[in-house]
């Protein structure tokens, strides 16, 4: 008697795949609109320009942008150039009609100097930062004032600064003085909103990994695996990884800053404990499996 024919089962159809497809698809675009926006008002923070001063037509315009901010050295580079307007630039405002002196803060570490009927050129200056401290990197905050005051053939003249920020690891707000015979500006730098969610990221990896391998310690401790030589080597390569990882967080942070002491420490402490621990649980197993005689 021939056996009972059964008809093939059924292929599960690609539509089965949608409820997991449809949220991923979701996620994927709230997380790119999210970080276009993100990105867009960074970009736009970077490509202000903020003015203070005087808008008189003889003066002159001094453009101050910041292009790095060294917070271990508690200084950040402004780079300067002056442009003398109306009467008191020649040789289409590229020169002064007499010496220049911009005098500026005293957070400033030199004043400017420009010969008269001299070609005027940029210079870089380094300007010292107050308040905070590195260890609180990422959450560091500082503050510093910039003010400039033009001197043309030793009198006062009207003068305009035009202040942008360059350093994309930074974000500056800014708050203008009352004076519009002199510009001047007081300065809030804190990290920049890009950097401090890679740095909060990065310690929620380094937590994450530190579970996985924690883990892995209980499965294999708890059911006497001896020497798993791929476990070994997955933890003791996560160890070393970490610290390389921790290397590429932006700005260079010290040891000892608030990414180690919230995280990446306690992440190498627990990984390096379990490495111990399995490395010890196996070698106890692998010899008690030895003494057994063997039938």
């Amino acid at each position: 008697m021939a056996p009972p024919w059964n008809p093939p089962r059924p292929r599960r159809s690609g539509a089965s795949l949608l409820p997991v497809l449809l949220p991923i698809g979701v996620l994927i675009v709230v997380a790119v609109a999210v970080g276009s926006w993100l990105q867009y008002t960074e970009r736009q923070a970077i490509d202000t320009v903020h003015t203070v001063g005087s808008t008189a037509p003889d003066r002159v315009d001094v453009e101050a942008s910041v292009q790095r901010v060294d917070a271990a050295a508690r200084e950040l580079v402004l780079r300067v150039r002056a442009v003398p307007l109306g009467t008191v630039g020649e040789q289409e405002q590229s020169a002064p009609v007499a010496d220049l002196s911009l005098q500026t803060s005293a957070a400033t570490l030199e004043d400017l100097e420009f010969k008269a009927h001299e070609r005027i050129a940029t210079k870089d200056v380094q300007v010292a930062i107050t308040g905070g401290s590195v260890s609180d990197y990422p959450f560091d905050t500082y503050e510093t004032g910039i003010g400039f005051r033009a001197l043309l053939g030793g009198k006062q003249v009207p003068v305009r600064m035009l202040f942008s920020n360059s350093d994309t690891l930074f974000s500056v707000s800014v708050t203008p003085g009352p004076d519009r015979q002199e510009a001047v500006l007081a300065l809030a730098l804190a990290r920049s909103g890009s950097l401090v969610v890679f740095a909060v990221f990065m310690m929620l990896v380094m937590w994450a990994l530190a579970a996985a391998v924690l883990i892995g310690t209980w499965y294999l401790t708890t059911r006497s695996q001896g020497l798993v030589w791929p476990a070994l080597a997955w933890m003791a390569a996560t160890l070393f990884a970490l610290a390389a990882f921790r290397n590429t967080a932006p700005g260079t942070p010290p040891i000892g800053c608030v990414l180690d002491w919230f995280a990446f420490l306690w992440a190498e402490t627990i990984i390096a404990l379990c490495l111990i621990a399995v490395v010890i649980t196996g070698v106890r197993t692998a010899l008690r499996d030895d003494g057994v005689p063997r039938t």
